[in-house]
C-alpha cells in the first residue's frame, strides 16, 4: 500500500529553506505575494517559528502513520492497511533526515545569535527560545524511538511465533498439543493396546523425545526472553544515542568556534612577529648607518688633523 507522505516532504522542504536563510542563501518570496508586507526588524523568530511547525509536521506525521508503521508482525491487521516493509524503512531514512536537519537548522540559528547579537538580554533570550525548541526536538526523537522499539519487537515477536509453529506442524489447527495427548491416551488405555502395541524400547524412546521435545521449548522460551531484553535495551541505547547526538553537535560547535578563534590568534601573532622582525631590521640598519657615519667622521678629522 502506497502511503501519503507529503507532509513530511513539505516539512523537509521547509527545513532546507530555514537552513538555506539561516546560511545566507535565500530567494525573494515576496514576489509571489499581491499584498507585501512590512519587513521584520529580525529573521529570528520567523525561522525559530518555521522550525517549530516543521518538527510539529514530523510529529503529526509519525502520529497519523503509528498504527500502520508498528503494525510490522501483527497477524489481525488487514493486508489492506498494512504497510510494507520497504515504505516503514523509507519513513526511517526520512525521519533521521528531517532530524538532523532540525537539528542543524537549531545549530545555525544558535550561532547567527552568538555572533550578531549585540545585547546581553536578548542573546539570553534567544538562547532559552532554541534550548526550547531543541528539548522538543528530543522529544519528537524519543516518540520515533519508542515507535521503532515497538516495530522491532513485534518483527521478533512474529519469528517467534513462527518458530514456534514450525516446531509443531504436524498437530492439527483445530486442536491443542495437551488435547491430541490427552486423546491418544485415553485411546489407548479404552483399547487395551498399550502393553501390546508398544515395547518398552520404543516408550523409553518417546520418552526421550519428549523431553527433547520440552528442553528445546524451553531453551526457545529463554531465546525469546533474551531478544526482548535486548529490544528494551537497544530502544533506551538509541533514545541516549539521540540525546548524545544532540550534545556532540552542540559541543562540535563550540570547538569549532574555539579553533576558528585560535585560528585568528596565531595569523595575530604571527603578523606582529612580522612586525617586529621588521623593526628590528630597521634598528639594525639605523646602527649600521650610525656606525659608518661615526667612522667616516674618524676618518675625516685624521685627514683634517694631518
Amino acid at each position: 500500500m502506497a502511503v501519503d507522505i507529503t507532509l513530511l516532504f513539505k516539512a523537509s522542504v521547509k527545513t532546507v529553506k530555514t537552513r538555506n536563510k539561516a546560511i545566507g542563501i535565500g530567494f525573494d518570496s515576496t514576489k509571489d505575494e499581491i499584498f507585501k508586507r512590512s519587513r521584520p526588524k529580525s529573521g529570528f523568530s520567523p525561522k525559530a517559528k518555521e522550525v517549530i511547525t516543521n518538527i510539529t509536521k514530523l510529529k503529526d506525521f509519525l502520529l497519523q502513520h503509528r498504527k500502520d508503521y508498528v503494525s510490522a508482525g501483527s497477524l489481525i491487521s488487514s493486508d489492506l492497511t498494512r504497510m510494507t516493509d520497504s515504505e516503514r524503512d523509507q519513513i526511517d531514512q526520512d525521519a533521521q533526515i528531517f532530524m538532523r536537519t532540525c537539528s542543524e537548522a537549531i545549530k545555525q540559528l544558535r550561532n547567527e545569535a552568538e555572533k550578531k547579537v549585540t545585547s546581553a538580554q536578548i542573546k539570553e533570550h534567544r538562547g532559552a527560545v532554541l534550548d526550547l525548541i531543541e528539548m522538543y526536538l528530543k522529544g519528537v526523537c524519543k516518540l520515533y524511538s519508542e515507535q521503532r522499539a515497538i516495530r522491532v519487537k513485534r518483527m521478533v515477536d512474529k519469528k517467534r511465533i513462527d518458530m514456534t509453529r514450525f516446531h509443531f506442524v504436524f498437530l492439527p489447527v483445530e486442536k491443542s498439543v495437551s488435547e491430541v495427548l490427552d486423546n491418544t491416551v485415553e485411546h489407548l488405555w479404552e483399547e487395551g493396546r498399550v502393553e501390546d502395541e508398544l515395547s518398552p524400547e520404543e516408550i523409553q524412546m518417546f520418552e526421550q523425545e519428549n523431553q527433547r521435545l520440552v528442553s528445546e521449548m524451553n531453551s526457545l522460551v529463554d531465546e525469546v526472553r533474551q531478544i526482548e531484553g535486548k529490544v528494551v535495551e537497544i530502544s533506551r541505547l538509541q533514545e541516549i544515542f539521540a540525546e548524545k547526538v544532540l550534545q556532540q553537535e552542540t559541543e562540535i560547535d563550540s570547538i569549532h568556534q574555539l579553533v576558528v578563534g585560535a585560528t585568528e590568534n596565531v595569523k595575530e601573532g604571527n603578523e606582529d612577529i612580522r612586525e617586529a622582525i621588521k623593526n628590528n631590521a630597521g634598528f639594525r640598519v639605523w646602527i649600521l648607518f650610525f656606525l659608518v657615519m661615526c667612522s667616516f667622521s674618524l676618518l675625516f678629522l685624521d685627514w683634517y688633523d694631518s
